[in-house]
């Protein structure tokens, strides 16, 4: 499908994934949206993660509930916030696979994935300044194994189920809650914690905390984040083939 023939379908994604309330904003605001989106997810999920460290001592469970509950909150909040701007993606794969579901154009998926990439980083300087470290600050934290490599695949997939489902079956107004509640649950039946996010995979390589990932550990995470977006992409078209089927009405 041609860019030509989908002169505004970022704006009808975003228009689309947040009900009827949503904003036909150009495309630079868009972009601003999901680059800050993006900053203050990684703020939350990095300065949620030092403030556990710091406050919980050893006991690395309570960390990562503390971590796990600071960022599906924070998860709810800017989807309300930016979801009537842009979409409230966030992450590349989310973007990525609007592209291949032909919601979005190719200019626009590719332009947000940047955006995204370059809000993550600056949130991770960001959360590592507040906390009175170094602004980048590499980890050190090896995230490598077969078993971590899988998770990821298992978390980017249904990730991507949780936010398609919602929005093809006519529920988009509940995406922020559905997304947060999945997010949170996924940092504890996932072994790799549910990063499912290749542009945040990136920006936690920039801070040596309690949520951090050694930069050696990062391309494979983003690797298996790419092969769910694959698999989800095919999920999808079994399960909604039609993007705007209604909850009530299964069979048209």
């Amino acid at each position: 499908m041609s860019d030509d023939v989908l002169p505004s379908q970022a704006a009808l994604s975003a228009e689309v994934q947040t009900g009827t309330g949503a904003l036909r904003l150009d495309l630079v605001r868009r972009l601003a949206a999901e680059g800050l989106g993006t900053a203050l997810l990684i703020v939350a999920v990095i300065g949620s993660g030092i403030m556990a460290q710091r406050l919980s001592g050893g006991d690395v469970g309570l960390q990562l509930l503390e971590n796990a509950l600071a960022t599906a909150g924070a998860l709810v909040g800017l989807i309300l916030m930016f979801g009537a701007v842009s979409g409230a993606h966030f992450n590349p794969v989310v973007s990525i696979l609007d592209r291949l579901l032909g919601t979005a154009s190719t200019r626009d998926a590719g332009l947000y994935t940047v955006a995204q990439v370059v809000g993550g980083c600056l949130g991770a300087m960001l959360a590592n300044v507040m906390f009175e470290l170094s602004a980048v600050n590499l980890s050190t934290k090896e995230r490598s194994s077969p078993a971590l490599w899988l998770s990821e695949i298992v978390a980017t997939v249904t990730l991507l189920l949780v936010i398609q489902g919602c929005v093809r079956s006519g529920r988009a107004n509940v995406v922020p809650f559905a997304v947060g509640a999945w997010i949170g649950g996924a940092y504890w039946f996932t072994s790799s914690t549910s990063f499912a996010n290749p542009a945040v995979t990136i920006a936690r390589t920039l801070s040596d905390t309690f949520a951090g990932i050694a930069p050696s550990s990062a391309p494979m995470f983003i690797v298996m984040q790419f092969v769910g977006l694959v698999i989800a992409f095919g999920l999808v078209r079994l399960f909604y083939p039609r993007p705007h089927l209604r909850a009530e009405d299964p069979d048209e």
